[in-house]
């Protein structure tokens, strides 16, 4: 028996879902779930091996909600038309429905899905190829989502000051605190408009409207000071990218 999640913000798009795998008995939907958010929950409470999952939602939506599980299980998307969207899909996801679909297409997704049977190190690194493939759609780089604790926050990219590199994550610094992301700090280096942030050292990216002043500091480096009061490192070739961006 595999378990599944449905997570999708609209009712009808669920109940066709849920009408089409009565054809399939070997598939049992531990839950119904409306957004991102409860996506989530669900998926730490259920630890799924398939989930159906719609990108465009409230809230939060699907890559989102994706980036912040730690077991991945295989996707089957269920979403309208988005060109970046599809661009990842066909790389990496086990399959896409695009809205509206019929029950042959349906049947042809869980059957791919069943011969697959992907295991989670497979579906993990799958999920990985696909948030990164992702990450370049527009809609991807207006804001930052993290989770702390058990709680899901919001980060508009006007709010970041700064962002430094933690072992193996990101963090995110802000006027309300830091907070870590698990990603690269290449992956920010691509997302982050470079109208608005440099990178000015291999572990530091600065937001160009937080910087108040650029201080010389030891050797062929120097110290961005923010707005914040924070001191930031700037690299020889990071000062070098910073005059560019500034005019300097």
């Amino acid at each position: 028996m595999k378990r599944a999640l449905v997570i999708d913000d609209e009712p009808l798009a669920r109940m066709i879902v849920l009408e089409y795998l009565q054809a399939f008995p070997q598939i049992e939907v531990m839950q119904e779930c409306n957004d991102g958010f409860e996506g989530l929950k669900a998926i730490q409470q259920y630890q799924p091996d398939l989930i159906f999952l719609d990108v465009q939602m409230p809230k939060i939506n699907g890559f989102e909600m994706l980036e912040l599980v730690e077991q991945q299980p295989a996707v089957i998307f269920t979403t309208a038309f988005d060109e970046y969207a599809i661009k990842a899909f066909e790389a990496h996801a086990v399959d896409y429905l695009l809205k509206p679909f019929n029950k042959d297409r349906f049947n042809k997704a869980i059957e791919k899905y069943l011969a697959q049977a992907p295991e989670a190190p497979t579906a993990k690194k799958h999920t990985e190829e696909l948030l990164e493939t992702a990450s370049h759609s527009p809609a991807q780089h207006e804001r930052i989502v993290v989770k702390t604790g058990t709680k899901v926050k919001i980060i508009p990219v006007q709010d970041v000051q700064y962002l430094a590199a933690d072992d193996d994550y990101v963090s995110v610094y802000t006027a309300e605190g830091s907070f870590l992301k698990n990603k690269t700090m290449n992956f920010f280096e691509q997302m982050l408009d470079p109208r608005q942030f440099v990178r000015v050292h291999r572990s530091y990216i600065i937001a160009i409207q937080q910087i108040t002043r650029i201080d010389p500091y030891e050797k062929d480096a120097h110290l961005a000071i923010l707005k914040s009061g924070a001191k930031v490192p700037v690299s020889k070739t990071g000062y070098v990218k910073l005059k560019q961006v500034l005019g300097i």
